[in-house]
């Protein structure tokens, strides 16, 4: 992956988030942030 392919996937995942943010509040971000922890415990479990 290129640099400037990683910038371009930075900034739509957080421009997504912020979208999500104005949008319908702080809410599904503290669902998406529990889920993204959830997960990476299940990564390294099978690691």
């Amino acid at each position: 992956m290129t640099n400037s392919i990683a910038i371009t996937l930075g900034a739509f995942l957080l421009g997504g988030l912020g979208l999500d943010y104005f949008l319908f509040g702080d809410d599904h971000l503290v669902f998406l942030g529990k889920k993204f922890f959830d997960l990476l415990q299940w990564a390294a479990f099978w690691r």
